[in-house]
């Protein structure tokens, strides 16, 4: 979940064409990691009672979708579709303390709806999000923008969150796949994997891709020895071109992913991600 002031700044973002209004914000600091929120001690339904979001075509909103936008400094670029989308990484959520404010679509947030929040997609569009360390599903309707902390590739609503069982740890790595509604019958993106064992054993960090087996070997070994884990090299095949992959791990948490995400950071690797095997 996202703290208030990086919510609403992601707010303003759909309220003004052209988000001149939020372009003249100056850059700020890269907020601290929020404090876990307590889930509401009473809710309306069961969340397990709450069927999932149903995708159907549905117009470009007017708002929340520019071609890019500017967060404390970082500029995030508008998809121009959803169709095909993947995306592996930490899922947060976002309840109380949003309930009911606007989102970047202008519709009024729903915590005990199946809606999430993302960065790029456009807006509306809908995604099956796997929890990959339990192997729960659910689909979501994504009309918000962010979120805007740390590694987190999506926010989910609060009965999305509850259904994916990720309350009590206030994350989770998943897997996020657009669903695209024009397809008769509507499919979701490429095909969905088989769920990863419970615990995460088959979760990785991927650390770097080359063509070049000797560029891949540079980098396992000045990653060897640095307290990440264990480093190995992937040798894989695709679409008949030989691909070189650096993973670290079996990753057993979000919390050790965060932790070794954050040291390749330090070192200039920007685009270490979750991998799945």
């Amino acid at each position: 979940m996202t703290s208030l002031p990086v919510r609403a700044l992601a707010l303003c973002l759909g309220l003004a064409v052209g988000l001149s209004a939020c372009r003249s914000t100056p850059p700020q600091p890269t907020p601290p990691a929020p404090p876990a929120v307590t889930p509401p001690t009473s809710a309306p339904f069961k969340p397990d009672s709450v069927p999932d979001a149903v995708p159907r075509v549905e117009p470009r909103s007017r708002y929340g979708n520019p071609p890019s936008y500017e967060v404390f400094g970082k500029r995030y670029y508008v998809l121009s579709s959803s169709v095909g989308y993947v995306e592996r990484g930490v899922a947060s959520w976002y309840g109380p303390g949003f309930h009911e404010v606007r989102t970047s679509t202008q519709e009024p947030y729903d915590m005990y709806g199946m809606t999430a929040a993302h960065k790029t997609l456009p807006l509306p569009c809908y995604a099956r999000v796997t929890n990959l360390q339990n192997g729960r599903s659910v689909v979501v309707r994504i009309n918000d923008r962010g979120p805007f902390v740390g590694n987190r590739i999506i926010d989910l609503s609060y009965t999305a969150a509850a259904k994916l069982d990720m309350l009590r740890n206030g994350t989770a790595m998943v897997e996020v796949r657009t669903i695209d509604p024009s397809a008769p019958p509507p499919v979701v993106a490429a095909t969905v994997p088989a769920p990863a064992a419970a615990g995460g054993a088959s979760l990785f960090i991927q650390a770097g891709a080359f063509a070049d087996p000797a560029n891949a070997d540079r980098l396992a070994q000045r990653l060897r020895g640095g307290g990440y884990g264990k480093i190995f090299v992937r040798d894989d095949q695709i679409a008949g071109r030989r691909m070189y992959r650096v993973r670290i791990g079996p990753v057993p948490d979000v919390a050790e992913f965060d932790r070794v995400v954050a040291a390749l950071e330090r070192l200039g690797i920007k685009d270490a991600h979750l991998a799945l095997d």
